[in-house]
């Protein structure tokens, strides 16, 4: 019995094929190799196409199906994992009306706020546990005020998951996990916010059917079955964003566990069973893959922008010709604190955590006499790490105080310069796993298709790779100059 992960993300599609009983890989498929494009129309602006993620699925399972490491007839259920808070609208026939606003894009800051205040803070933390900000409502919103024409034309809004999803099998389905990362969802009325669709003056009939995250989300159709040579009725069973499901695939799924991703954005994720909201939106809570209306689990997510979007700029900037393993061995060379030598990685849209606020990145510190193209790939390993400790201090004023952090062993976690900077500035330590998000959306279809008894059946075999502690050399007051800089620069921003 085999399950097939599809994980749509910011920079590639990837698929992954395993076995359900031993939970081996069978085949695993990255499309494209290099990463896919954003398009930046303006300033702060994000967008990508939903069909070019539809392409690049298409391409990743056929990649994955000609590695004949298995019988493709052989699939049993199909789960979907997908970055955050993209908007994507159809029309009647199922034809994407414009590219998608991504997570990234910022034009809908000003729309959010406005919304915040006029619901009220106090209602809106209360019931939807974050300001309306800059999520899928207010993008929508966006469209509604400045594409009238075309916000008329949707028949059905969803997100980059639901999309992939409908393609596969023509049925469009949401679930509360999904309604509450757009801010749709109102937790102490466990429905649709009648606060955010009568202040935006949405229809609800433009919204899916909802589901529960682990269930059947349609049947792979006969004419795309033929297409991917696959065996038509397979069911979805699982849809999830990429950070509920990177927790998942790390077994994060009870309250105080927490998880953490470092890749095209950098994200700690921890699990709450109360109805917890910050204050400021800096952190945010939305339903858990295993939220229920009499269970509460909710993921607290705290999102950097700007983690490995910035060491990808390094790379294409500085490390003309060395792989990413290159670059995190050349790092190391240099002394913890960069010498002085001082990064901001805050460049890729609004930043949540900094109030919405844009710094842009910031390289500063640079002694011509005395720095090297090392000095500045440790000072971004080492930014990056202090951006999470900021965020993680954060998270702390709001009760989530983990003693151990789950990650993959991937993307800046390959690097143990950085992972070990992320356990030495955080004071946590940090439990790395071979983690994969389509792997994790594999496993939840497998749990959404009853092939797993429950969620702890299916991670009975998941063991950490290693365990990395704090070293306790004394960075803390590298990260006080960096904060003392962060600070500085927010305070002329404001100006």
């Amino acid at each position: 019995m085999l399950l097939l992960g599809i994980d749509i993300g910011t920079s590639s599609t990837k698929v992954s094929v395993i076995d359900a009983l031993t939970q081996n890989i069978l085949s695993s498929a990255q499309f494209p190799e290099t990463e896919a494009p954003i398009k930046v129309l303006k300033p702060g602006w994000a967008e990508q196409s939903p069909d070019m993620w539809w392409d690049q699925a298409v391409n990743a399972i056929k990649i994955c199906n000609g590695s004949k490491t298995y019988n493709p007839q052989d699939i049993t259920a199909i789960g979907i994992a997908y970055q955050m808070h993209g908007l994507v609208m159809v029309d009647k026939d199922g034809n994407a009306l414009r590219d998608s606003i991504i997570w990234c894009d910022s034009r809908a800051v000003d729309i959010g706020n406005e919304a915040f205040l006029a619901i009220g803070e106090e209602r809106s933390l209360s019931h939807l546990l974050n300001s309306p900000g800059n999520f899928t409502a207010s993008k929508l919103a966006w469209v509604k005020q400045n594409e009238p024409l075309l916000f008329e034309r949707i028949y059905k809004i969803m997100l980059p998951g639901d999309y992939i999803a409908m393609k596969l099998t023509g049925d469009v389905t949401c679930s509360v996990s999904s309604l509450s990362e757009g801010i749709f969802y109102d937790f102490i009325a466990d429905t649709f916010s009648e606060n955010v669709i009568n202040y935006y003056g949405f229809d609800k009939g433009m919204f899916p059917q909802v589901k529960p995250v682990f269930s059947e989300h349609g049947l792979l159709s006969t004419a795309i079955a033929a297409e991917l040579g696959l065996k038509p009725g397979i069911p979805i069973t699982y849809k999830a964003g990429d950070q509920p499901n990177n927790a998942l695939s790390l077994n994060v799924l009870q309250p105080g566990e927490v998880a953490a991703t470092a890749g095209t954005s950098g994200v700690i994720y921890g699990v709450s069973d109360e109805l917890t909201f910050d204050s400021q939106s800096r952190v945010n809570t939305f339903a858990h893959v295993n939220y229920q209306n009499n269970q509460k689990r909710l993921g607290v997510l705290l999102c950097i922008n700007g983690t490995g979007s910035l060491y990808r700029w390094i790379k294409s900037t500085y490390g003309s010709g060395l792989s990413y393993n290159q670059m995190n061995l050349e790092a190391a060379t240099a002394p913890a604190g960069s010498e002085g030598l001082q990064i901001l990685p805050f460049g890729n849209g609004a930043e949540r955590m900094l109030n919405n606020k844009q710094p842009g990145a910031h390289i500063l510190g640079i002694d011509l006499n005395l720095h090297t193209r090392a000095h500045i790939l440790r000072a971004a390993q080492e930014g990056i790490a202090c951006a999470f400790r900021y965020g993680l201090d954060i998270m702390r004023e709001n009760g989530m105080s983990p003693s151990v952090i789950r990650a993959g062993q991937a993307n800046l976690f390959l690097s143990d310069l950085f992972t070990q900077s992320f356990a030495d500035y955080t004071g946590v330590p940090v439990e790395l796993y071979q983690n994969d998000g389509s792997v994790g959306a594999a496993i939840g279809a497998g749990i959404g298709a009853g092939v797993y008894a429950n969620s702890a059946d299916a991670f009975l075999n998941i063991k950490p790779l290693r365990y990395v502690e704090p070293s306790g050399s004394g960075i803390e007051p590298f990260y006080q100059r960096w904060k003392q800089l962060l600070e500085s620069i927010l305070q002329e921003t404001t100006k």
